[in-house]
């Protein structure tokens, strides 16, 4: 049987899973209800929307009756945008899937920065979720592949429509954001002096969603769309890949369904440790948990007879994790952890901890039982976590 896509269906679901992955809902069905019920209402009014994260500044409506008055003489016309381009499809911008990407990661563009702009850039990147996944390696070659960029007042850094040349990192300036309601640009929000834009387009292929204006002097950082994705989306997926693969094998987050475990991975962040380091220290308060990526870990307790002495009692190897139970009981840790030599850690914090694991949180209450029973054939005694901790 021959089905035929009915138009507009591959765009439609395509924005969809982008709002899907840019907010992360708790519930999913949820969500696409709400989602395509204001989508819905959005197209019966034909009033535009912000973009996500910018101010909304909505469009003063038109008179319904032109008006010759000496005050409306007087005031100037507000600027918006010409129509630079009518809207074309992208065909320069190939589709970009990181799974089957083999290019060569050797070939690294480097644009020299003084250690002033370095540091502008620095300061710029440090709260981008989008670089949140990269290790220090990978994000000293995003800094050097980044160019600066000066724009001037009512000049179009992008235009809707548009292919996706490059990502955006405003490091000063204000920006305004149009975008094109039947045939006319509308004001929809500005940037002030801080925020990103144009990652949408490299991330999923699309043409630009909207234009973007300088309305002052401004300095952007661009990042051109090879490097974006050869890095940022490509270490992004396998990164996601990995920390699935790891977290499936996680006996206590067989409770959750991929989706859920999706999200997990997503909140988890790299940390590296030099051999020998504390991880964290019995009786500290618990603020997150660890995964192990690479290397290992040494556990120790404080002795019993000797309070001054550490007695190693566990090891964590690559694909497993510690640091949970404090989460779950809410009490000070329970052992000290070294890193035994290099090693690389994925990191939960509590907040993503109790946010992301509720649906298993009671299970891993219940199995308290089954935790102290492997405490016991650990210390060798009717030791439980209440007297560790």
């Amino acid at each position: 049987m021959n089905l035929e896509i009915p138009p507009g269906l591959t765009d439609l679901l395509q924005e969809f899973t982008v709002s899907v992955l840019r907010e992360r809902p708790g519930d999913l069905v949820q969500f696409a209800a709400e989602y395509f019920n204001k989508l819905n209402e959005r197209r019966l009014n034909e009033k535009p929307q912000p973009p996500r994260g910018v101010r909304f500044e909505a469009p003063t409506p038109p008179p319904d009756e032109p008006m010759n008055t000496d005050d409306e003489d007087d005031e100037p016309e507000p600027f918006t945008p010409p129509i630079r381009n009518a809207r074309r499809p992208s065909v320069s911008a190939e589709r970009y899937d990181p799974e089957t990407d083999e290019g060569d990661t050797d070939e690294k563009i480097i644009h020299p920065k003084s250690d002033e702009q370095r540091w502008r850039l620095s300061e710029a990147i440090q709260n981008i979720l989008l670089f949140r996944s990269l290790d220090n390696a990978q994000l000293h070659e995003v800094l050097d592949a980044m160019f600066e960029r000066k724009v001037k007042p009512e000049e179009h850094v992008i235009d809707q429509g548009d292919d996706g040349d490059n990502f955006y990192v405003i490091d000063s300036g204000l920006y305004d954001i149009f975008v094109e309601i039947d045939g006319k640009p509308q004001n929809v929000g500005h940037y002030d002096n801080t925020g990103f834009f144009g990652e949408l387009a490299l991330m999923y292929n699309m043409p630009r969603a909207a234009t973007i204006v300088a309305t002052t002097e401004g300095s952007l950082w661009a990042l051109d769309r090879i490097t974006f994705r050869r890095i940022v989306l490509k270490n992004a997926f396998m990164k996601r890949k990995m920390y699935e693969n790891l977290l499936e094998c996680v006996p206590m987050l067989k409770t959750l369904d991929p989706y859920e475990r999706m999200n997990v991975a997503d909140a988890l962040v790299s940390k590296t440790c030099e051999a020998g380091e504390c991880i964290l220290r019995q009786g500290d308060e618990a603020d997150c948990m660890y995964f192990v990526e690479d290397g290992e870990v040494r556990i120790t307790v404080q002795s019993k007879s000797d309070p001054g002495n550490e007695v190693e009692v566990k090891r964590c190897g690559k694909g497993t994790y510690f640091g949970e139970l404090a989460l779950v009981t809410h009490k000070p840790r329970a052992a000290s952890a070294y890193a035994v030599g290099p090693t690389k850690l994925a990191v939960l914090d509590v907040q993503a901890f109790e946010r992301l694991l509720g649906p298993c949180m009671n299970l891993m209450k219940r199995n308290i039982d089954e935790y102290e029973e492997q405490l016991v054939q650990v210390f060798g005694d009717k030791a439980s976590i209440t007297d560790l901790r």
